[in-house]
């Protein structure tokens, strides 16, 4: 979750917002840093519902360099006027995905694990191959939109998840669409095309696949989705890349780039892996060190955190819990407005303080359409919250399959009344890992140059994947290397 919750300042919180408490007004558009130059075309500016669930990273240097690479090829495309624009978004998954709008999203992640400017454009190319191939927009009329999930799309069951009337599943479902073998292929070709077009040699998109491959291999079960997730791969994927790739560089007659060194330079001190001042669990606590507050997740529940708003799940599905922010109106007025969000009957509500907070703590039944059966009735019950600290609201809501209050109740209520200001130093201070890079000396494997700035052995393979090597590959002297640290 941001630190910013002005519903009034920030379309990350507000559009997560819109759609289950409508409580502050209007959304603007996403912020844009000032030094990125203006897209002259309609549509350039990143859809906000992307930028809610995800969040914008903060790096001009790196958003002006797509902003440049994309509008280059863009321009050589088949169809420039269907490529909208790019953004960088601040999430540590490794994908990268275009939008039927025509808008191509890169996360940092991915940014991390490329290893140069060749492998960057062959992805970008890839991407804007599926725009100009217009593989969204078919996709979207079939109506086979796969929305990302997370916790909420893969875990909950059917009934907790009608309980938030979909809210959750819009603000998380962000059109992120899997594609074909055929559409892949074809976004394959373009991608070579374009990035050999632009000077890149697109062979580097080929080994990119490789360091994919082994990041799926080494993290198992996930349910976040990641590139080889929303991209589906195929055996002979990398030959058939390969190949294409020789006739590309044929027909260009000339050396095409692969610019390392350039791409590790500009990528130094990119935040790696979760960012901690946006929020983290540890021991089953959620600490938030930029907002100050924590409180406990329930033993073995599942958890994932957003920029609008954080969830825990039981682990099989029949209960959730989902902390929002709920804007800066009175404490009354948010209380009544989420009874009616949640469509809740007969709904009681009561006044009470958690660790000094004021707080309205709310108690009923919601009534819809079961999904299954047609018919009308209670979808849910629900246990929440909603605490003020400040001029901030924060709703903490706790929705169960009907009748099971009694069950889930109590661990609503052991969450709720466990929300207390933050004052540890050592989490408040808590930074996020960093990619620096390194210049190796001669003779060194990759494993011993790790070693030598201070990796542990039991990142050794971790390390090997984000460097496109295996630990045992020699390094020339002065070759650069990525590490992470504070």
């Amino acid at each position: 979750m941001k630190p910013t919750l002005s519903l009034s300042a920030s379309a990350r919180a507000g559009a997560m917002l819109v759609l289950l408490l409508p409580l502050g007004g209007s959304v603007p558009a996403g912020p844009t840093p000032a030094s990125r130059p203006a897209l002259p075309v309609q549509g350039a500016q990143p859809d906000p519902s992307v930028i809610a669930q995800f969040g914008l990273l903060d790096n001009a240097k790196l958003q002006s360099y797509i902003d440049s690479k994309g509008m280059q090829m863009g321009r050589i495309s088949d169809r420039p006027a269907d490529v909208k624009g790019f953004t960088i978004v601040d999430s540590p998954i490794i994908n990268a995905f275009a939008t039927p709008d025509g808008h191509v999203y890169f996360t940092r992640g991915i940014m991390a694990h490329f290893n140069n400017e060749a492998q960057f454009s062959g992805v970008l190319g890839h991407e804007i191959g599926h725009i100009t191939a217009r593989h969204g927009q078919k996709q979207q009329t079939r109506s086979t939109i796969a929305g990302i999930g997370l916790i909420l799309g893969s875990v909950i069951a059917p009934r907790v998840m009608q309980s938030v009337g979909g809210a959750v599943q819009q603000g998380v479902g962000l059109g992120l669409l899997k594609y074909g073998r055929d559409a892949e292929n074809e976004a394959d070709n373009l991608g070579v095309k374009y990035s050999s077009k632009i000077g890149y040699d697109p062979a580097s998109m080929a080994d990119f696949f490789l360091t994919l491959q082994r990041t799926e291999q080494s993290s198992g079960a996930d349910p976040v989705p990641t590139f080889l997730s929303t991209h589906p791969n195929s055996a002979d994927r990398y030959t058939r890349v390969k190949k294409l790739a020789v006739t590309a560089e044929q027909q260009a007659g000339r050396q095409l780039a692969v610019n390392r060194d350039q791409y590790l330079r500009m990528i130094e001190g990119l935040p790696y892996g979760d960012n901690p001042r946006e929020g983290y669990v540890e021991n089953s606590v959620f600490y938030h060190p930029d907002l100050k507050f924590q409180f406990p997740i329930p033993q073995g529940w599942k958890s994932q955190n957003s920029p609008s708003q954080f969830q825990m799940a039981e682990p099989n599905g029949k209960a959730v819990m989902i902390l929002l922010p709920a804007g800066n109106k009175s404490l009354d007025e948010t209380a009544q407005a989420l009874a009616q969000q949640l469509k809740l009957q007969n709904a009681q509500a009561q006044k009470t303080t958690v660790n000094s907070f004021p707080a309205v703590v709310i108690q009923g039944d919601q009534v819809g359409q079961d999904q299954q059966t047609g018919q009308q009735g209670v979808t849910a019950s629900t246990l929440s919250y909603v605490i003020q600290d400040g001029q901030t609201l924060y709703a903490l809501v706790g929705l169960c399959g009907p009748g099971t209050l009694n069950t889930y109740g109590g661990t609503f209520q052991n969450v709720a009344q466990g929300f207390r200001r933050l004052t540890d130093a050592s989490k408040i201070n808590r930074q996020p890992e960093r990619v620096r890079i390194k210049t190796a000396k001669g003779g060194q494997t990759l494993a011993s140059a790790l070693a030598a700035n201070g990796v542990s052995s039991k990142r050794y393979e971790e390390m090997a994947i984000l460097n496109g090597m295996k630990t045992t590959d020699r390094l020339t002297a002065g070759q650069l290397f990525k590490v992470v640290g504070k």
